[in-house]
């Protein structure tokens, strides 16, 4: 294709961010359950993912873990057990969520204005030029 690996790229930083927001709206609605522990979206795999190919691992041990046996999504939620904020049991810090909401809007924005620019420049192709 025209732009390489580019395009699918960008798809998977939409839907990276696309989970991101909804799992920052799962924390924000549940500011207040008792309980509730926030989750967060983290990458996984960057290194696979980046270069477009899987590295093998020299295994010396039946013990130790092949790194070719994973998912292939290069994000994951993970659930933050470990810090209590409210006398609830609640961990959801409100001012962290709404800082992050704000970055992943940018995030996700700056995504679809590069995916623009691409689309921009196959239709000047196609245009010919013009």
């Amino acid at each position: 294709m025209m732009f390489g690996n580019t395009i699918q790229t960008l798809e998977r930083s939409l839907n990276y961010s696309t989970v991101k927001n909804q799992t920052i709206a799962n924390n924000i609605s549940n500011v207040d359950t008792a309980n509730y522990k926030a989750k967060e979206v983290v990458f996984r795999d960057i290194l696979d993912n980046e270069s477009g190919q899987q590295f093998e691992a020299r295994r010396t041990d039946s013990r130790h873990i092949a790194f070719g046996n994973y998912n292939t999504a290069s994000h994951k939620i993970v659930t933050n057990q470990s810090t209590t904020y409210n006398h609830n049991g609640n961990n959801v810090d409100i001012d962290k969520e709404m800082a992050e909401l704000a970055k992943n809007q940018i995030y996700y924005q700056a995504v679809v204005d590069r995916l623009n620019g691409k689309f921009n420049s196959l239709q000047t192709v196609i245009r010919g030029g013009n």
